[in-house]
């Protein structure tokens, strides 16, 4: 590997620690509030609800500002500011207390995350070869949601012990880390304001069909986020209570459905790491992307409408944990796809697109759930539903996987 490529992958390595470290106080936030809200100077438990889902309603107003700011500053001037808005928001949770402070906090929060991952995912589109896109995506998700697990579980720990100030202000000023790092390692430099579209010659020539590709690229992340983060993850321990109640016995033992939940969705941060950097490895190869795409779908269609069924607790894990795969699968090829996409058109610009609808996903997928919840065999209509949308998605991909191939058979011929 030269020089630059090994510089190349450090730095999207760092970004992704950074990013990691952000989210300590956010997620820790996710275990902590619910049980020591009246800690946090809060007054009743729906305040902790708001607080917990008005960061992804910030984000969708601000993240076509932070794409625009993006053309006007670097990339290290933008994570600078991330993280010193990150820092000083996780600060503010051990220092100030109250509804209204914790409003301000918590937004303050989302137009931080917005900047980290509009230029968490340009980083990544501008130093990853076009060989390795894949894989550098599937590294640079799994490391950064490392620091959700780190913070739900340092949290769990810690703020019994020491308290939600003291914690909060732990991690805000870890956050700041980052700081040194920046400035270490990530250079600004003309690579992230010059024209970074592949094949420019031909931008014009292929304009119809990159718009189309693009769309399809961007109603898949939307779906993916509304069904993952949005459904999945709101609805998982209602599904499991619907199915086998409240307490579940679990190999001799007695376990409460939401701590089993929140078991469950952790273990995917953990295999996060190894498994994304496979899935976009695998994806890299000769046969690309969409092979590899159109399988997972298939697979997630089945097993995530499986989900309404009442099976075995064991099989039921089982298959959630597919389920899961599945996500992570998906998460990183259609990643990598938008990764290439961008590169043909200007790439601060379509990623924020991108992110835009995913943070649409994951806002309206609660919201959508529990209107759904309301009815005669609710979770079974989401369910299906879920796995309709997969299956759709997997036909509108299959014009793209036939044109591949046709391609590739005529340049075999």
């Amino acid at each position: 590997m030269s020089r630059l490529k090994k510089n190349d992958s450090q730095v999207i390595v760092i970004v992704a620690v950074i990013t990691a470290i952000s989210l300590f106080g956010d997620s820790m936030l996710y275990i902590a509030l619910p049980i020591f809200w009246e800690e946090a100077g809060l007054n009743s438990i729906w305040q902790v609800g708001v607080l917990l889902s008005i960061n992804r309603f910030i984000r969708l107003p601000f993240n076509p500002i932070i794409g625009w700011l993006y053309q006007k500053i670097s990339l290290k001037t933008g994570f600078i500011i991330a993280i010193i808005l990150g820092s000083l928001t996780t600060l503010g949770y051990g220092l100030f207390n109250g509804f209204i402070a914790w409003i301000i906090l918590r937004g303050i929060w989302g137009i931080a995350w917005s900047f980290f991952k509009i230029g968490g995912l340009s980083v990544v589109a501008i130093h990853a070869e076009e060989n390795t896109r894949g894989k550098s995506i599937g590294l640079y998700n799994g490391i950064y949601r490392l620091g959700s697990l780190v913070g739900m579980l340092a949290g769990g720990i810690l703020v019994p012990i020491i308290g939600l100030d003291i914690v909060s202000i732990l991690f805000g000023c870890m956050t700041l880390t980052g700081l040194p790092l920046i400035l270490l390692y990530m250079k600004s430099g003309s690579s992230e304001n010059k024209d970074t579209s592949e094949n420019t010659d031909e931008k014009t020539k292929l304009i119809h069909h990159i718009t189309r590709r693009n769309l399809t690229i961007i109603i898949t992340g939307f779906c993916m986020t509304l069904l993952f983060q949005g459904v999945l993850i709101s609805t998982l321990s209602s599904i499991l209570e619907y199915h086998h109640g409240e307490r579940i016995h679990l190999f001799g033992t007695l376990l409460n459905v939401t701590f089993l939940a929140g078991v469950i969705l952790s273990v995917r941060w953990v295999w996060e790491p190894f498994l994304g950097e496979r899935f976009g490895h695998w994806s890299d190869g000769q046969r690309g992307r969409i092979p590899l795409l159109l399988f997972s779908l298939i697979i997630t269609s089945i097993t995530f409408g499986m989900l309404s069924s009442n099976v075995p607790i064991i099989l039921f894990i089982m298959i959630i944990f597919i389920v899961l795969i599945g996500a992570t699968a998906l998460t990183t090829i259609v990643d990598a796809i938008a990764l290439d996409a961008s590169k043909k058109t200007n790439v601060v610009s379509f990623l924020t697109t991108y992110s835009i609808v995913q943070d649409l996903g994951a806002s309206i997928g609660p919201f959508i759930s529990f209107i759904l919840l309301g009815l005669d065999n609710g979770l079974s209509y989401i369910y299906l539903s879920g796995a309709g949308i997969f299956l759709i998605l997997a036909f509108l991909w299959l014009p793209s996987y036939l044109r591949e191939r046709q391609k590739r058979e005529h340049l075999n011929f």
